[in-house]
């Protein structure tokens, strides 16, 4: 059974289509892509066989390094190196008074919109940062489920605001990833509970985030 079954509204399933979706934890430390495989859901591995994506980019001229490769930079290149770009999506710089990545990052002139950050690759938004994980989590759907995605769902805070909201789905665009839903991550996690249960009652969702 699948987790979800999401159609346009007065669209009906075609029980004969078939269509690759996949559910992505965009995490601010480490980032998931996950997808219903013969009723069971599995988390896609890379061709290393790790599951785990960790949510860093790094930036040299041209080139563009995403997860585990771009992580020893972190020390080396900080301001070429960008980590937790979750927490600055539809945020401007007024919004980053007292947090950390102030001090950490190289940020452009305030033009009165989203943060930017400087690189050696130029001016980049949290946007565009987020963007580059995606897609590498949408190319390693493409290689396990056999072909481009039809659509995600994307996991995000509960508190984000409708500007987080949307950064999210710009990013998801520009990874050129069609956005079924964004589904809250405690909904995320009661939904999961209650999959393979029939069993009725009350049941509290704890959000440990990190």
């Amino acid at each position: 059974m699948a987790l979800i079954q999401i159609t346009e509204p007065g669209q009906a399933l075609d029980p004969h289509q078939r269509k690759r979706a996949a559910g992505i934890d965009l995490g601010t430390t480490n980032s998931l892509i996950a997808s219903v495989r013969s009723g069971q859901v599995q988390v896609l591995k890379d061709l290393s066989g790790v599951s785990m994506l960790p949510s860093v980019v790094h930036y040299s001229g041209s080139d563009v390094t995403v997860g585990t490769e771009a992580l020893p930079f972190s020390a080396s290149e900080p301001f070429n190196t960008i980590a937790s770009a979750k927490r600055l999506l539809g945020r401007g710089r007024a919004d980053l008074d007292g947090i950390a990545a102030e001090q950490r990052y190289d940020f452009a002139p305030d033009d009165g919109g989203m943060v930017r950050l400087q690189t050696a690759a130029g001016v980049m938004s949290p946007v565009q940062v987020s963007a580059e994980i995606l897609k590498v989590l949408s190319d390693r759907g493409a290689a396990t489920l056999g072909g481009p995605l039809d659509g995600v769902v994307i996991t995000v805070p509960a508190y984000f605001d409708d500007a987080q909201r949307q950064a999210t789905r710009d990013a998801a665009a520009i990874a050129g990833l069609n956005v079924l839903r964004l589904l809250n991550e405690p909904t995320a996690a009661a939904v999961a509970y209650g999959l393979d249960s029939g069993d009725e009652g009350l049941v509290v969702i704890f959000d440990l985030g990190g």
